[in-house]
């Protein structure tokens, strides 16, 4: 019986790689987007097979019940989902004043919520499948950013709720994981938000020497294939984890460095 999976954020980056990659490995997927225009080129260009996009904002709870249920209603049943859709931000708390907390809010509206309601309206068919549950989270799940204070919130809460509920559900065949890229030649930075809720349409990275979707859906993939707990993508991700965990004074000190150049933001 022909698998279906359900992937939210499919026409961009990670997601669009993952859509391509399961449509050709026969799969049925059902993904979303809220750029019409990007969803009509999704269609266009997907590789044949199964595949439903749907116009859906993950931070609307109804969005995304309307999401599950049309996977269900039209292939029968969810295998797996992958909580891909989500959105960055990058500007100092000091400098936004009132305006960071709607920042805020609203990447943790679609970073986590939007992953906890379409997990919540999935995880009956998904048991029933005894199927996975993936978070597409970073590593400032496991590390605070300087400057990304809203999206490591929203990354930590994502890891704390899909820790819980993998102990949750450990004893009903369901597979729980989460999964840190690094940083991703993707669209993430150029629509990630200011400090003042604006797009910043800029990257203060070299894209040209990132980690292709491609590469990261691939890792994902197989991830999910050998149910892995967790996939950390990068060596500079790793050791990350690892000195925060052993030697968190030294790993301020480390990022400080990293993400500021003579006091100002520059990453």
């Amino acid at each position: 019986m022909t698998k279906t999976i359900l992937i939210t954020g499919g026409t961009d980056g990670i997601g669009r790689a993952l859509v391509f990659k399961y449509l050709k490995m026969g799969w049925n997927v059902v993904t979303c987007g809220r750029n019409p225009q990007k969803i009509l080129e999704l269609e266009q260009d997907a590789p044949k097979g199964s595949l439903c996009v749907l116009n859906a904002d993950v931070s609307v709870e109804k969005d995304c019940e309307r999401l599950v249920d049309q996977a269900v209603k039209m292939f029968g049943g969810i295998d797996v989902l992958i909580n891909n859709a989500g959105i960055s931000m990058r500007g100092l708390v000091e400098e936004g004043g009132k305006e960071i907390i709607g920042v805020v809010k609203r990447v943790m509206d679609i970073n986590f919520n939007g992953a906890l309601y379409c997990t919540t309206y999935a995880l009956p068919h998904i048991m029933r499948a005894k199927g996975v549950i993936v978070g597409v989270s970073s590593i400032a799940g496991y590390r605070g950013l300087p400057g990304r204070t809203g999206y490591s919130a929203s990354k930590f809460a994502l890891q704390g709720f899909l820790e819980a509920l993998k102990v949750e559900v450990a004893d009903k065949g369901v597979h729980v994981m989460w999964v840190s890229p690094g940083f991703i030649a993707s669209n993430i930075r150029f629509s990630a938000l200011d400090q003042g809720g604006n797009q910043r349409g800029a990257s203060t990275m070299d894209e040209q020497k990132l980690m292709t979707p491609e590469e990261c859906a691939d890792r994902i993939i197989k991830g999910i294939e050998g149910r892995k707990r967790t996939v950390v993508m990068s060596f500079q991700g790793k050791q990350t984890v690892f000195l925060n965990k052993f030697f968190p004074r030294l790993t301020d000190r480390l990022v400080r460095a990293f993400y500021f150049k003579d006091g100002n933001l520059v990453k």
